[in-house]
């Protein structure tokens, strides 16, 4: 909350900072949000009506509205006495206990973070879309940013024909309106504010029906339907498992998923609309590097842990990122087996051990741990529960904490009460050691995994780092894959031919740490660019380039017509490459070139001109065109790309 002004009474300061939940409930919210032209520069002129019960007697409310005019500001239709002071609207009134009222007013703004408006200046991809968590949804509609004050949004968005418009809850109605489209959402319960969210863009989808009869709604770009399949892959299978394995059926009106240009993370667990990053949109080949399955099952957790029950604050954030990851790897677990299961926590586990010896780690219920702390360790405490409790105490606990605090929030003293309800006994020491205390319990979650499972077992045995002649024969004889990729990561001179007769991931493993290629493993080596997988293609064109001068120009033109994952990573090697190999004269230089300096321009996604960015530097070509668009970038909303740009024009001086 930020301070109001100092002339206003000590009563109204105490009720800015403090809770306002306190002293009112507001209940709905009708809006109608007006694009009047889809700019960059655009406007929004909009409706807003709210309905609210008075808790406790004062003297004024608020709702959280930044850089917001308003105009016709109404309470029970009678104009209203108001203060806009840029971050607040604040309604003064004689307020009483008990009391049910009705604000409406009309209001304008150019959001300047939360909503985001791309691609109207060049000709790139045409969007509207919103982020609220971490940038605060009252940077574009009125709301309030407490996360324990919920409220039932019905949005209606008017919007120019050819576009569609994802927001929460159901499409009630879409009506033509003198080439505009009026779309009309209904909720049916509330929400935390940040969970309020909308996508505007070039849309076909692809549905689905859950098997309890919850409507799936998979949005993607008309260009990208070949990509549906891979990229919503095990969807309504996720969506399956998770209802029957948290034992509370999902408790909105439908599902609906939309990738967006240049988001700012992974994905957003919007209330019944999750937005998430185009650049999980694969094709089958990108499937096999990076694929959307587990940001996808991350989501979808958040309905249940995140958006259903919601943590009072970040000192219980633990509570949504510790439960999606957990239940998250729990679907994949459904999908990919145990060993990847187990070989996933183990991983976690080593993580949260570096992170401690660092000197970083923290309490799970430090408001200021790490991403690690509470998606990682939070996901470790539930594993460990489980283990302790058993899995029906764990189930019904989980299904009766939902039920007890649905649509409402959390702390974590309130599921662990909930656990120790079903269990029968107290928690309390398991809780100081795996929740309370600053270290993360190393020791005890290896012997978890340890009894758990065999395939960690062999993976810790398996170490080459101190040479043996035992690591010679894992590559021969039968290890799991992950096992053989440490060894080759420790030794890659022990990559035989026969090594390359593995799976994908183990090839990938040998393009990644063979750099040096022998004579004897080049015809093997020269058959990784045939691989479904862009990251090896990617680092077996680039070591054969190196190590075979003679032979540059066969692996240009047989990787010419690759371009790899929406980055366009083999493309932006191949040019790099091919503009370093003078005696290949088979393409225009200079259009090449020119093809990568455009790829800096905002018109392309963020990933793709960071690459090209990195390329044009590394070979000192960053000519003036590049040094204007990388200026540009600094001002761009993605924050990675900004402190790319940054950095890189402080290196460039």
């Amino acid at each position: 909350m930020k301070r109001v002004l100092d002339y206003f009474c000590l009563f109204f300061i105490s009720l800015s900072f403090g809770q306002q939940t306190n002293f009112v409930d507001f209940k709905h919210v009708d809006a109608l949000i007006v694009f009047n032209q889809l700019a960059v520069d655009s406007t929004t002129y909009n409706s807003y009506d709210i309905d609210f019960e008075i808790l406790n007697k004062t003297d004024s409310i608020y709702l959280d509205a930044v850089n917001m005019k308003f105009k016709h500001v109404a309470l029970n239709n009678i104009a209203a006495k108001f203060k806009n002071d840029g971050k607040k609207l604040i309604i003064y009134n004689d307020f009483e206990k008990g009391e049910n009222h009705k604000l409406n007013f009309i209001f304008f703004n150019a959001p300047k973070k939360a909503m985001y408006f791309l691609g109207w200046e060049n000709e790139g991809r045409n969007q509207i879309w919103t982020q609220g968590q971490g940038k605060y949804t009252s940077n574009w509609l009125p709301s309030i940013d407490d996360v324990n004050d919920k409220i039932e949004f019905d949005l209606k968005f008017l919007v120019p024909n050819g576009y569609e418009v994802i927001s929460n809850g159901r499409l009630k109605s879409k009506s033509d309106n003198a080439g505009y489209f009026l779309w009309e959402y209904n909720m049916e319960h509330s929400m935390s504010s940040y969970l309020v969210a909308v996508a505007i863009g070039k849309y076909n989808k692809k549905e689905e029906v859950s098997k309890s009869g919850i409507p799936l709604k998979y949005y993607y770009y008309p260009e990208d339907s070949l990509k549906v399949e891979p990229t919503y892959r095990y969807s309504k299978k996720m969506f399956d498992f998770l209802e029957a394995e948290i034992g509370f059926t999902y408790p909105w009106q439908n599902y609906k998923q939309v990738p967006v240009h240049d988001f700012l993370y992974a994905g957003m667990e919007n209330t019944s609309a999750t937005i998430f990053s185009d650049a999980f949109v694969v094709d089958a080949i990108g499937f096999n590097d990076k694929n959307y399955v587990n940001v996808n099952a991350h989501e979808l957790a958040h309905q249940w842990f995140g958006d259903l029950v919601t943590a009072t604050s970040s000192e219980h954030h633990w509570l949504q990122e510790g439960f999606a990851t957990y239940y998250a790897l729990l679907a994949e677990r459904d999908i990919f087996g145990d060993d990847y299961f187990y070989f996933k926590l183990y991983e976690s586990m080593i993580e949260l051990s570096r992170q401690d010896l660092s000197g970083n780690g923290t309490s799970l219920l430090n408001p200021k741990s790490s991403s690690l702390t509470f998606y990682q360790r939070g996901a470790w405490v539930l594993h460990a529960l489980r283990k302790r409790v058993g899995d029906v105490v764990f189930k019904k606990a989980v299904k009766n904490y939902l039920e007890r605090y649905k649509f409402g929030t959390v702390e974590t003293d309130d599921f662990i009460t909930e656990v120790e309800r079903v269990f029968g006994r107290s928690l309390t020491a398991f809780v100081n050691l795996w929740v309370v205390k600053k270290a993360f319990p190393y020791e005890k979650a290896f012997e978890i995994l340890k009894a758990q499972s065999t395939f960690i077992n062999e993976y810790e045995q398996v170490d080459c780092q101190a040479k043996t002649s035992k690591c010679a024969d894992y590559l021969k004889y039968y290890v799991s894959d992950e096992a053989k990729v440490k060894v080759i990561s420790q030794a890659p001179e022990l990559v035989t031919v026969d090594v390359f007769k593995n799976s994908l991931k183990v090839r990938q493993a040998i393009a990644q740490y063979v750099t040096k290629i022998p004579e004897s493993l080049k015809t093997d080596y020269e058959s990784l660019l045939d691989d479904k997988s862009y990251i090896t293609i990617e680092k077996a064109l680039y070591n054969l380039w190196v190590n075979f001068p003679e032979e540059r120009a066969k692996y240009l033109s047989k990787s010419r017509n690759i371009v790899g994952f929406s980055d366009k990573n083999i493309r932006l090697l191949w040019i790099a490459l091919n503009l370093n190999t003078p005696f290949y004269q088979t393409d225009n230089k200079q259009a090449l070139f020119q093809e990568l300096v455009d790829y800096t321009n905002e018109k392309y996604n963020a990933d793709l001109r960071r690459n090209a960015f990195q390329y044009l530097s590394m070979m000192q070509s960053c000519n003036e065109e590049c040094q204007s668009n990388l200026e540009n970038a600094k001002s761009h909303h993605n924050w990675r790309l900004v402190k790319f740009a940054k950095e890189l024009s402080e290196k460039l001086k």
